[in-house]
């Protein structure tokens, strides 16, 4: 009994890592996928009102109708809970001009910068 009991320990104690690092990977396309689903938002948005929201208004104006956005047709995410990303950390929006926009997650470790995993990830534009 005792030797079964080691095995499986034995087992689990090599294949933990490679699941664990199967799930960073996970979280990692799951968090791309909602970054690309945010910035077509933003940009449905941009169709309708002719504008991209600005810093102040902030993804904010995907779920919630600002208070100077004429033709505003919204919400264009379901919910708030989409402005987070799968780290519960929220979802970036950095406007530079009236043209371009960035919409970035942290990543899994919530900071500027990373590698692997805990990279940045930005939507393609």
């Amino acid at each position: 009994m005792l030797v079964v009991i080691a095995i499986i320990g034995l087992i689990a104690a090599v294949l933990t890592p490679s699941l664990m690092g199967q799930l960073g990977r996970a979280r990692v396309k799951s968090a791309q996928l909602q970054l690309e689903s945010v910035a077509a938002a933003v940009e449905m948005f941009h169709s309708d009102v002719g504008r991209y929201p600005t810093a102040a208004e902030g993804l904010r104006a995907l779920v919630d109708e600002p208070a100077e956005a004429e033709g505003w047709t919204g919400p264009y995410l379901k919910s708030a809970s989409a402005l987070k990303d799968p780290w519960n950390g929220a979802i970036l929006y950095q406007v530079a001009d009236d043209q371009t926009f960035e919409v970035v997650s942290l990543g899994a470790d919530r900071k500027v910068g990373g590698t692997g995993t805990k990279r940045d990830l930005v939507a393609p534009k």
